[in-house]
């Protein structure tokens, strides 16, 4: 198998010649403004770390830039959000900018584009206590919000898959935390928005992931995603299910994980040796019917790219 083949099998359930691997981290901020190194870090990556397929980032886009949301100071103010529109540089520059990437791969492997839950979009535009705020304010105006985000994410999402050629997207959900909403209030005010994009995007691929993401380190209500449906469903080994054949049987789907993205565990400081056992016994726990070894969420800065290469390597020798 190639590696387009390998993870076409893997994202359709299928078994593989070996387990393929995909971790991915972002792009330094310094890079944002330089389209050329900003593309060029992410071919670099590619190429030193040699993964079978590619997460690419969203970096420099991700609070939404709707003048709304500059200095909001009441939740009724959501209720005047306009659409960003099919031309607005912001979408437009995701799409031109990844568009170039994708030539840059050259059909090598498959790539998926890292998109934003609606209400994501707007806390990290406004940040996690606004966020809250507004929505104990007027949960309604918050939904309303996500509503008008949501029809421009789908424009995004066409642009993304038909024009800049990307085999699917990597849809990240997040504010889900246990302690942050009830089952009932998620359901309410959060999951229109996510399902709206969420199917529009199946709709153009069927090569889709949902990331379930942990990054507040504090286990998520998995029960609000468990009708969000894709191929491949990347969770947190860590924080929210260990066992990985429970994650299967919970999602029913190619689950994507199995190492610690956090500075200071086992793939930040183990040997090549260890590294190597690592990997042996989690394909083990996973097996190669329907498991993607990669880590819970991006990698930090810091640790060097040559052991990503060493995940890549053990996988290919099992």
């Amino acid at each position: 198998m190639n590696k387009r083949e390998r993870v076409i099998a893997a994202f359709q359930g299928k078994e593989t010649d070996h387990v393929p691997v995909c971790m991915w981290k972002h792009v330094p901020a310094e890079l944002w403004d330089d389209d050329d190194k900003f593309i060029q870090c992410q071919l670099n990556s590619y190429r030193v770390t040699d993964v079978d397929f590619v997460k690419l980032s969203a970096d420099k886009y991700f609070g939404w830039p709707a003048p709304v949301l500059e200095q909001i100071a009441s939740a009724k103010a959501l209720y005047d959000i306009q659409p960003l529109g099919a031309d607005h540089p912001y979408i437009r520059g995701q799409i031109e900018r990844t568009k170039r990437i994708i030539q840059g791969l050259q059909g090598e492997c498959v790539a998926l584009y890292l998109i934003f839950a609606p209400l994501s979009y707007l806390r990290l535009q406004v940040g996690y206590p606004k966020m809250m705020e507004l929505m104990r304010e007027d949960p309604a105006a918050v939904k309303h919000a996500c509503g008008v985000i949501a029809q421009d994410v789908k424009l995004l999402v066409h642009g993304i898959i038909r024009e800049a050629g990307v085999d699917g997207i990597f849809f990240s959900v997040q504010n889900a935390e246990e302690n942050r909403f009830t089952y009932e209030e998620y359901r309410q005010w959060i999951t229109p928005s996510e399902k709206e994009v969420l199917d529009y995007a199946n709709t153009l691929s069927s090569m889709n992931a949902i990331h379930l993401c942990a990054w507040e380190e504090i286990p998520n209500r998995l029960s609000v995603w468990e009708d969000y449906k894709a191929a491949v469903i990347s969770w947190s080994r860590y924080i929210d299910i260990m066992d990985i054949q429970e994650a299967k049987k919970r999602f029913g789907c190619t689950v994507w994980g199995g190492f610690d993205n956090r500075p200071g565990t086992l793939l930040y400081t183990a040997s090549h040796e260890e590294v190597e056992r690592a990997v042996a016994e989690l394909i083990a726990q996973g097996g190669k019917t329907g498991y993607i070894l990669g880590a819970d969420c991006s990698i930090h800065d810091e640790m060097d790219e040559e052991r990503i290469r060493w995940v890549v390597e053990a996988a290919r020798n099992i």
